[in-house]
């Protein structure tokens, strides 16, 4: 019979059996995140975790079944930096705001981590916490489970792409980015992306470049108000109509809709009513 697969926080640290492990998977992860923030991603393997531990690559397999396993401890020991004891203040986008700029900023102390493959699950102990302390934060937002997940999804891509970014932009040469903005600026005034010259004419490449913090706090607050605020807080999930039944709706109230449009032609004054 086939085993059932396992994650590493489902599997035993150690075995019944045998002698005491002369590590744990703490300093497993301890090493890898160092070896991470010295020399990026790429400088995490088993071999080298293995080597910083004084010990041989095969004795690691006791502690994870591989650097998959790996990448899970280190995720959710950064998870772990993210501070949770921040009370709430009972403003969904406010408290979700400040969430997500406590999440960058540790991704931004730690430059890998945006580099981590994205998985919808990779969640270990810590990490659950941090999804727990967000769905409380939207505790009195109108929407489905599924759908505050889905927000709590997209809030964490969006960290790591704006983390990603200001880690990127940081390493850019001021040269090269003044090249590119001269470029932009100039094939926009040639007059064939009027809309890009209209943008760009309200900010425009000699000014000074805004605050990274704050325009992420913008552009967050902006997507979290759309999501969390909008009509269907208002209205009730209930009330929101899907395409599929707008349009069994509309093939239902047709003979409805045109026997009234008839009659408004016969009678003029049924026109003039609200």
């Amino acid at each position: 019979m086939a085993q059932e697969p396992v994650t590493v926080w489902t599997r035993a640290e150690r075995g019944a059996r045998g002698r005491l492990p002369a590590h744990s998977r703490a300093d497993l992860t301890a090493v890898a995140v160092e070896l991470a923030d010295r020399g990026g991603l790429s400088a995490v393997s088993m071999r080298q975790v293995a080597k910083e531990l004084g010990t041989g690559q095969a004795s690691l397999y006791r502690y994870v079944s591989g650097r998959d396993d790996l990448l899970d401890l280190m995720t959710d020991a950064m998870a772990g930096e993210i501070d949770l004891d921040v009370p709430l203040h009972g403003d969904p986008v406010a408290d979700l705001v400040a969430l997500a700029a406590r999440a960058k900023a540790v991704h931004l102390r730690h430059p890998w981590l945006p580099d981590i493959p994205p998985e919808p699950l990779r969640l270990g102990p810590r990490g659950v916490d941090y999804l727990e302390y967000a769905l409380r934060a939207m505790a009195s937002v109108r929407l489905p489970g599924p759908a505050k997940m889905e927000i709590v999804a997209l809030m964490s891509a969006l960290v790591a792409q704006f983390a990603r970014a200001e880690i990127q932009g940081s390493r850019a040469t001021t040269d090269r980015q003044a090249a590119q903005a001269a470029y932009l600026s100039q094939t926009a005034s040639q007059g064939d992306h009027p809309h890009v010259a209209a943008a760009m004419a309200e900010h425009p490449g000699t000014a000074p470049a805004e605050d990274p913090q704050r325009l992420f706090e913008r552009t967050m607050r902006r997507v979290l108000t759309g999501l969390v605020v909008d009509d269907i807080t208002a209205a009730g999930v209930e009330d929101v109509e899907t395409p599929a039944a707008h349009d069994a709706q509309g093939t239902r109230d047709a003979p409805e809709a045109h026997e009234a449009h008839g009659a408004d032609r016969r009678d003029p004054r049924r026109r003039a009513a609200p």
